[in-house]
């Protein structure tokens, strides 16, 4: 009997983490199309060669609003009312926001929808990864992780060849494979965890928890700090590829498609050998360091390299995507750091708020271009984004062999 319950449980978490690394491949499926079909889909509806850049900016970052509002959203109920419900509630608004993309014929349209698709999307990555970890031991939580970011990044792949097929088919197709998912999901189960507390009298979901406790907030906001380099080298280094290579004197224009997709195959081998290397180390911290320092690394000779052309780019995103492939690392890490009435909120927002963070980088980024150009401010913001990680790391206790049973301190107190 024993022996039965011990091969379901098994089968049951293998098909957690399958649902939960599908869940992930749609996500990133939808968080890249628009950058992928950027130039496309905005000349369609009018957009001037002028303005493709700026106003594809003002698209993407009403997409990176909505991953903030829906982070809040999503993390909130996944701590209320269970982790199951935001699986289903996230992918079904992502479908139909998506179905609605590929009928858009205006500007501002667009960007709506895209918020609305990002609010959707935002409950896909914390759920997914909440539910893993709290099902998953301690030994094996770190590969479950990291089996999720690495099917999940294939997405990317996915969206690039998709996108070739035409703008509005590649938002359909993306609505669809939300519905399969959704479907698919009918067979998961909610976290043991989350169960024990359920009907227990303790404070769930309570994001002012996060606020009430300077310990607490610090460890919360060096969580959000330590994956805001990642964000930047998809968000502008990549997105914006066919400008830095203008920059860089390319005398082709460089495909931000190929770039995303060649740098998420980098991102998911660069996975791979980031969960291998937490497990050796039994440290996420030391994993964490070796791969933001080859981000830095990787960047510089990204920007350093004059004329490049398009086997150069193919190269250069493939080894920056491989020095960012610590998202799962980062992603558990945050996860690990809380307790389990909270946990939801946290691996939720936490993800959301550092893509979220693309806003003001974008930002910042276009007041150093105004003074220094593409190539100088490329070096400013990953050295200062580099720096504020790598700070924001050492102030972060290992959790790696971490027990996660527990629940935090609902009083208001600062220490």
């Amino acid at each position: 009997m024993t022996n039965t319950l011990s091969a379901n449980a098994k089968r049951n978490a293998i098909f957690l983490v399958l649902v939960a690394s599908l869940g992930y491949f749609v996500d990133i499926y939808d968080l890249l199309i628009f950058s992928i079909v950027r130039q496309k889909s905005l000349h369609d509806i009018g957009v001037t060669d002028a303005d493709m850049r700026l106003q594809g900016v003002y698209v993407i970052n009403m997409q990176m609003f909505g991953l903030l509002i829906g982070g809040i959203i999503w993390g909130v109920i996944g701590d209320k009312l269970g982790r199951i419900k935001v699986l289903f509630g996230s992918i079904l608004l992502y479908s139909l926001a998506n179905f609605a993309n590929g009928l858009v014929h205006d500007l501002n349209t667009y960007a709506v929808v895209r918020l609305i698709a990002g609010i959707g999307l935002a409950g896909e990555l914390g759920a997914g990864v909440t539910l893993v970890t709290e099902t998953l031991s301690k030994a094996r939580r770190g590969y479950g992780t990291t089996i999720i970011a690495v099917i999940g990044l294939f997405g990317a792949v996915a969206a690039n060849m998709v996108g070739h097929y035409g703008w509005r088919n590649a938002y359909f197709i993306g609505g669809g494979l939300g519905i399969l998912l959704l479907l698919l999901r009918l067979g998961t189960f909610e976290s043991g965890m989350f169960k024990n507390i359920e009907q227990a009298d303790v404070q769930k979901g309570n994001i002012l928890m996060l606020f009430n406790n300077r310990k607490r907030f610090l460890k919360y906001l060096y969580c959000i700090l330590i994956g805001a380099p990642l964000w930047y080298v998809v968000g502008v280094l990549v997105t914006q590829s066919p400008e830095f290579g203008k920059a860089l004197g390319s005398t082709i224009t460089l495909s931000a498609g190929d770039g995303i997709q060649y740098t998420y195959i980098g991102i998911s081998i660069g996975g791979i050998f980031a969960g291998v290397l937490a497990q050796l180390t039994k440290s996420r911290k030391i994993t964490m360091m070796v791969f933001l320092l080859l981000s830095l690394v990787s960047v510089v000779c990204y920007l350093s390299c004059k004329g490049i052309n398009a086997q150069d780019f193919i190269l250069l995103c493939s080894f920056m995507g491989f020095s960012v492939g610590y998202w799962a690392t980062f992603v558990t890490i945050a996860a690990e750091q809380f307790g389990t009435n909270i946990r939801s909120t946290v691996t939720t927002t936490v993800p959301n708020f550092v893509r979220g963070s693309l806003i003001p980088i974008n930002y910042l980024f276009n007041l150093l271009v105004l003074h220094y150009g593409m190539i100088k401010s490329g070096y400013i913001m990953m050295i200062a984004l580099t720096a504020i990680s790598l700070f924001s790391l050492s102030q972060l206790k290992e959790s790696f062999s971490k027990d996660l049973d527990y629940v935090e301190d609902e009083k208001n107190f600062a220490s």
